[in-house]
């Protein structure tokens, strides 16, 4: 597999691409944190904490879909730069203006989580223009997800680096300021530039006319949740254990764990129907969240956020290849757009969720969140078995009859698949 991601990375445009996406989207990988250690430094409470990091995170939700659906009509360069610098430009004014003025500063995290640029879309959306082998875009997605552990492993690092160095309120501008410079790198790109949508039949539904997808979302916004309210309860545990230092741990722990989890899985080729690939690892994720309750020392507590992290990246590189064989004709950026938002929307609630439960139970039973989340999750996926193993397979026949040059823009795979 490290052959395999060397062969991709050798790709012209791949790295840049892949680096900058990553770059791009520090600020709202990190924003949960950031505003969690912002909106403590400020002296508010766990509740408006989790309540602001939720409207961002709903926000963002809100406007994921909406924006991966301009990039399918107009382009990347048109709407990844511009909503990157509208979202920078909201988060700073929360920067500045604190948490004085409430109704300013929920104003403002909701613009920001609102006009955040659909790059993790975008970039799964260029893989095949850029690769065209369908094995290499298998491979690419695997890479995805494992690249994207770094970022949630070095990311809370970053934030907690910057605040012990300067304070939250530097932690907030620099990192929004890194994304902006992260979106332009890509949308400045060839392949950028160059990609076009394949044709789209005019529905106001859009990607969500697809019910294997829409199965696929109600799984992962269970996955959210889970990972949302770690991101309270490990700051209540932190709170008792060390403070700032060890929240940071905890987080970088998680991200870690998925880091290690995604390249063992990208490690082998895997065949059959990913949609039963996916339920197993679900119920594997769900487990693995089980261990934090014991809530030993922050040495141990930071190996078990690695085991609770260990299934997340091979779930999500699973989920890629699915949302592609029940996504519509045309609908790409917005299809994975809608995985991005969903999983948002249940990190926002976990951590909405999570503050009122810490607070009235203590990090014992904040850290009960993700382990009923994830069983939820995998009923969901056993639920609704029969309809997420039929994909749009209208849609993969008229994929295969269009002579459009665009059309490597929206692979579709079969059943066997390297993820």
């Amino acid at each position: 597999m490290a052959t395999g991601y060397l062969e991709i990375l050798r790709a012209r445009h791949a790295a840049r691409l892949l680096v900058g996406t990553l770059v791009g989207r520090l600020p709202n990988a990190t924003a949960a944190i950031a505003i969690v250690l912002f909106v403590r430094a400020e002296g508010g409470s766990y509740s408006l904490a989790g309540a602001l990091a939720a409207v961002y995170g709903v926000a963002n939700a809100v406007g994921q879909p909406l924006l991966g659906r301009l990039v399918d009509l107009y382009g990347q360069p048109r709407v990844q730069l511009p909503a990157a610098l509208a979202s920078a430009l909201a988060m700073a004014v929360f920067a500045f203006s604190g948490t004085e003025v409430l109704p300013l500063s929920y104003v403002a995290v909701a613009g920001a989580g609102l006009f955040t640029p659909p790059l993790e879309g975008g970039l799964r959306a260029l893989w095949a223009s850029v690769l065209r082998r369908e094995d290499q875009v298998h491979t690419a997605y695997a890479m995805d997800a494992v690249a994207q552990e770094v970022m949630f492993t070095v990311g809370p690092l970053l934030v907690t680096v910057c605040t012990a160095l300067w304070s939250a309120q530097v932690a907030l501008l620099v990192l929004n300021v890194v994304g902006v410079l992260g979106a332009l790198s890509v949308v400045v790109s060839p392949p950028s530039r160059a990609w076009r949508s394949a044709p789209r039949e005019a529905h106001w539904l859009g990607a969500l006319r697809s019910p294997g997808l829409l199965v696929l979302l109600a799984a992962f916004l269970f996955v959210g949740v889970a990972l949302g309210s770690i991101t309270v309860a490990a700051m209540s545990y932190a709170d008792d254990h060390g403070g700032d230092a060890v929240y940071g741990w905890l987080m970088a722990g998680l991200g870690l764990g998925a880091l290690v989890g995604g390249a063992v899985y990208g490690a082998r080729r895997w065949v059959g129907a990913p949609e039963r690939r996916l339920r197993l690892l679900v119920g594997l994720l769900a487990v693995c969240y089980l261990p934090l309750m014991l809530m030993p020392g922050p040495v141990a507590m930071t190996a078990l956020t690695a085991l609770a992290g260990v299934f997340l990246a091979p779930a999500i590189a699973c989920a890629f290849v699915i949302v592609d064989r029940h996504a519509p004709s045309g609908t790409v950026t917005e299809a994975f757009s809608w995985l991005v938002t969903t999983f948002t929307v249940g990190a926002s609630v976990g951590t909405g969720l999570a503050g009122p439960v810490v607070e009235w139970g203590g990090a014992l039973w904040g850290f009960a969140v993700p382990g009923a989340a994830g069983a939820v999750s995998l009923l969901v996926l056993l639920a609704t078995g029969r309809v997420l193993a039929a994909p749009a397979r209208a849609a993969v026949v008229a994929a295969a009859s269009e002579n459009d040059p665009n059309r490597a823009a929206e692979p579709r795979f079969s059943s066997g698949d390297r993820a």
